[in-house]
């Protein structure tokens, strides 16, 4: 494990001891939007391990300007209880903010700045619980995953779990601190992000035959996964866990074409499935494959052998589904209080964790449904509730 002060992180105006609000204050001050290196922020956390005696690992993307954080408090063994979030955000382009997304604000119990609710509430009750978890004699450690680009492709996680592999220090169960208003939540749809590209042969617009139109293309491939989508609601298969109950087909972007009288040489659509448990979406990845080349391309190769199409896979992320049965579930429960467990539709870094080999759970302060809004916030009442549930867990590590 690695501990050295980062240059120029400032941590020194901290005063001790450290609510979770004037934690997350700090925290929402770095602009970590997902197109940004976040090691400025990963500088200002190591410097606060640094100043506790937590030990910690870093691991960082391809271009050395974005990293993770595996820290461990207590005995610096495997097993023990992962508490995950990240540190990016999506962007606030475009979004009518009342005020400084930057900067935290506070009115009527609610806290606001981007990141508030997704996910840097839950990583400063982390943080802030710092220094009472060092000072405990923990039976059992408690790890601390920090990571980067989960709003994109989750390359974070992705590497913190290969840096978990290399280390073996690799705990027993993970909660992840998406925000669920403090409820556990055992499972969530798996997500795959596929880029179509339609090669056509371009051409005077007045003579049709003699081209391929990549943008009529992609509308007959845009047509059949509209198809998809319906016979998926109407025929299944259906998960009542989930809302909705079945997987989904979802084209966000489209471009293609120059100017109305030249046949479209190129059309490029990004488009995504979320599917349940029991579906797979690799194998509709190459069901769209199979339709194409046997429907769509014949005749556009007929004109051109060059023409036809690319499918691309951008990213992918697996669905999480911890058994209600199992012990984990039961202890969230347990520091929580709740008597439910519940389902999601989006995507977290627990499918990761999870496919790695180490069961997890999401649970964490806010509601989702305001996060990546304008004006994002989360209720000071959820950060209280975090706190408590993390010396409550902190109380069970210890014995």
């Amino acid at each position: 494990m690695e501990s050295r002060t980062a240059p120029g992180a400032r941590v020194e105006t901290l005063a001790e001891p450290v609510t979770t609000a004037a934690m997350l204050a700090r925290l929402v001050g770095f602009d970590t939007t997902s197109r940004n290196p976040n090691l400025e922020l990963i500088g200002f956390v190591r410097a606060w391990l640094d100043k506790h005696g937590v030990p910690y690992r870093v691991s960082t993307d391809p271009s050395g300007t974005k990293a993770n954080i595996h820290a461990i408090i207590g005995p610096q063994v495997p097993g023990g209880v992962a508490l995950s979030g990240h540190v990016d955000t999506v962007p606030v382009d475009g979004q009518a903010w009342s005020a400084d997304p930057f900067a935290l604000r506070e009115a009527d119990g609610k806290l606001y700045a981007r990141g508030a609710a997704d996910m840097k509430g839950f990583v400063a009750a982390c943080l802030a619980a710092v220094p009472d978890l060092a000072r405990r004699k923990l039976r059992q450690p408690v790890h601390l995953f920090i990571t980067h680009d989960e709003e994109t492709d989750m390359a974070g996680a992705r590497e913190l779990v290969e840096d978990i592999a290399a280390s073996g220090l690799r705990p027993a169960m993970c909660i992840v601190g998406e925000p669920s208003l403090m409820q556990p939540i055992l499972g969530h749809k798996g997500r795959l992000a596929l880029r179509v590209t339609a090669r056509g042969k371009p051409g005077h617009s007045s003579e049709p035959a003699k081209g391929v139109n990549a943008i009529a293309a992609a509308a007959e491939a845009i047509a059949h996964l509209s198809a998809d989508a319906r016979r998926f609601a109407a025929q299944g298969p259906f998960d009542p866990n989930f809302d909705p109950p079945h997987t989904t087909v979802h084209v966000g972007t489209i471009q293609g074409g120059t100017i109305l009288n030249i046949i479209p040489e190129r059309c490029e659509f990004v488009m995504e499935w979320r599917t349940i448990p029991s579906d797979d979406f690799f194998a509709e990845v190459e069901r769209l494959r199979a339709h194409l080349a046997a429907t769509v391309e014949p005749a556009m190769k007929a004109v051109d052998p060059a023409c036809g199409f690319t499918l691309e896979v951008m990213n992918w992320i697996p669905g999480m589904a911890l058994p209600g049965s199992h012990g984990l579930a039961d202890m969230v429960k347990q520091l929580t209080g709740s008597n439910s467990m519940g389902y999601v539709s989006y995507g977290t870094e627990g499918g990761l964790y999870e496919q790695a080999g180490i069961p997890t759970i999401v649970c964490g302060p806010g509601n989702i449904a305001q996060a990546h809004q304008p004006d994002e916030w989360i209720a000071r009442a959820q950060l209280d509730a975090c706190d408590a549930f993390i010396r409550r867990l902190a109380d069970r590590l210890s014995g």
